[in-house]
C-alpha cells in the first residue's frame, strides 16, 4: 500500500522528534527491546489511528518491531504532525494522514488504513470501531480485537456492547489506572494549558476559569489552573463529582451562571452543546473558548456562527466572534483537541504509560481473543502492576514488598 503524506522532504524534522520522545519513553523502550527479539505480532496487521505526533509514532515503531505490518492513520484533523507522518513512512510503516484534513480526507485515510484489513486495531475516539460496525462491516469478522485509549471512544463502545451490536473484543485501555490517573489527570492538565497559553500568550493567573465536566480530565486541568493562579468554577451534571469538585476547593454552579463570569472556558465532557446559544449570549467580551474533550462538537459552532456579525482570524489557532452588541468572543483550535490542535498533546513521560498500556493490549488481544466475549474488557491489573513497576524502576525508584507473615495475616483478615 503506498503511502499518502503531505511532504517527504520534513521527514529529517520528524525523525530528529521521534528521537527525542524515544529518550524520555523508557517503558516503551524496555517493552521494545523484548519485543524486537520475540517479534509476537509477525504476519499480523496492525492499524492504528490517534493522533499522529512523535509519541504515538514511537509506539507505531514498537509495534513494526514486534512483527507487526503497521498502518496508521490520524484521529483528529488538527492533530497530525506532516513531518512526523513523513519520517514514518521512511521506516516503512504505511501511513494515509496530514495536517487539517477536510472531512472527507479524513474518512477517506480512515477507509485507505481498513484496506490493509487489519486482525488488531488500535482506536482512539471511536471512529475506526464505527466504521467497521458500518459502511466496512465486511472486515469486522476478520477482526481479532482491539483497544480504545480514550473516554469518548470507550462511551461509544459500551454503546455498542449493550446493544449486543460490538461485533469483536475491545479493551478499555482508558479505563486502566496507569492510564486515567496519569494520561486524563496530569497529561491533560498541563497539555491544555500548554496548548492556551502558546497559543494566546497570555496570563492565566488573576482570570476566571470555567472548567465543563469534573471527570479525571476535568480535575486535571482545574488543578493546573489553580495551581497557575486562576480562580476556577466548574460545571456538572453528576452531584457526586459536584461535591467533589467542591470539596477540592473550587465553585460549582451551572453553565448559564457561570457563563457571564468565565475568561476562559475549557470543555472536558465527552458530551455535545455545552456551550450552546444561552451561554454564548450572557458571556463578557473578551471570553475565550477551548475544548479538551474530544470531538469538537462540545462548543456549539453553529450557534456561535449564527450570533456572530463578523468572524475572523485574529492569530493562528483563534477565531475572533464580533456579536451584534459589539462583544468578542474567541475560539481556539476550531473547538477541537487544543492541547493538540494547538500543542504537542501530553507530555512524553506521561505518554510511555498510555502507550506501553496499548502495546500490552495489542499483546493481550493475541493471545486471549479466543476466550473474550464481544464486549469491552478491562485490560488485566497485573497487567497494570507491570507498566507501573517499570516506570518506577526507569525512574530509580523503589517501593516496599510484604512480607510471607503480612500476606498470611492479610488472607486471614
Amino acid at each position: 500500500m503506498k503511502s499518502i503524506v503531505r511532504d517527504m522532504a520534513l521527514a529529517p524534522q520528524g525523525h530528529d522528534k521521534i528521537n527525542w520522545v524515544k529518550e524520555f519513553m523508557p517503558v516503551l523502550t524496555i517493552l521494545n527491546e523484548d519485543l524486537s527479539k520475540t517479534k509476537p505480532l509477525a504476519g499480523k496487521n496492525l492499524v492504528i489511528t490517534m493522533h499522529l505526533e512523535a509519541k504515538t509514532a514511537y509506539l507505531a515503531l514498537v509495534m513494526q518491531n514486534a512483527g507487526a505490518n503497521v498502518c496508521i492513520t490520524g484521529s483528529n484533523p488538527l492533530s497530525t504532525q506532516d513531518d512526523v507522518a513523513a519520517a514514518l513512512v521512511e521506516q516503512g510503516i504505511t501511513v494515509y494522514a496530514w495536517y487539517n484534513t477536510t472531512e472527507e480526507e479524513y474518512e477517506h485515510f480512515l477507509h485507505k488504513a481498513l484496506d490493509t484489513k487489519p486482525d488488531i486495531i488500535i482506536d482512539d475516539g471511536g471512529d475506526l470501531v464505527a466504521l467497521l460496525h458500518g459502511n466496512r462491516s465486511e472486515l469486522a469478522a476478520g477482526i481479532l480485537g482491539g483497544s480504545e485509549e480514550t473516554t469518548t471512544g470507550v462511551i461509544r463502545l459500551r454503546s455498542l456492547a449493550d446493544a449486543g451490536k460490538l461485533k469483536f473484543p475491545m479493551i478499555a485501555v482508558n479505563d486502566a489506572n496507569c492510564k486515567y490517573l496519569f494520561d486524563n489527570r496530569y497529561g491533560t492538565g498541563q497539555s491544555t494549558w500548554d496548548g492556551i497559553m502558546r497559543t494566546t500568550n497570555l496570563t492565566v493567573t488573576g482570570k476566571t476559569v470555567v472548567v465543563a465536566g469534573y471527570g479525571w480530565c476535568g480535575k486535571g486541568v482545574a488543578m493546573r489552573a489553580k495551581g497557575l493562579g486562576a480562580n476556577v468554577i466548574i460545571t456538572e451534571i453528576d452531584p457526586i463529582k459536584a461535591i467533589e469538585a467542591v470539596f477540592d476547593g473550587f465553585q460549582v454552579m451551572p453553565m448559564l451562571q457561570a457563563a457571564p463570569l468565565g475568561d476562559i472556558f475549557v470543555t472536558l465532557t465527552g458530551c455535545k452543546d455545552v456551550i450552546v446559544r444561552e451561554h454564548l449570549l450572557k458571556m463578557k467580551s473578551g471570553a475565550m473558548m477551548a475544548n479538551a474533550g474530544h470531538f469538537d462538537v462540545e462548543i456549539n459552532k453553529e450557534h456561535l456562527g449564527q450570533l456572530a456579525v463578523s468572524i475572523r482570524k485574529v492569530r493562528k489557532n483563534i477565531e475572533e466572534f464580533v456579536m451584534q452588541d459589539g462583544r468578542k468572543i474567541y475560539l481556539l483550535a476550531e473547538g477541537r483537541l487544543v492541547n493538540l490542535a494547538a500543542g504537542d498533546g501530553h507530555p512524553t513521560e506521561i505518554m510511555d504509560l498510555s502507550f506501553a498500556m496499548q502495546a500490552l493490549s495489542v499483546l493481550h488481544i493475541l493471545e486471549h481473543h479466543d476466550g473474550l466475549e464481544n464486549n469491552v474488557h478491562k485490560l488485566p491489573h497485573e497487567l497494570d502492576l507491570k507498566i507501573a513497576a517499570l516506570k518506577l524502576q526507569a525512574m530509580s525508584m523503589s517501593i516496599d514488598h510484604l512480607t510471607a507473615e503480612q500476606i498470611d495475616y492479610l488472607q486471614q483478615a
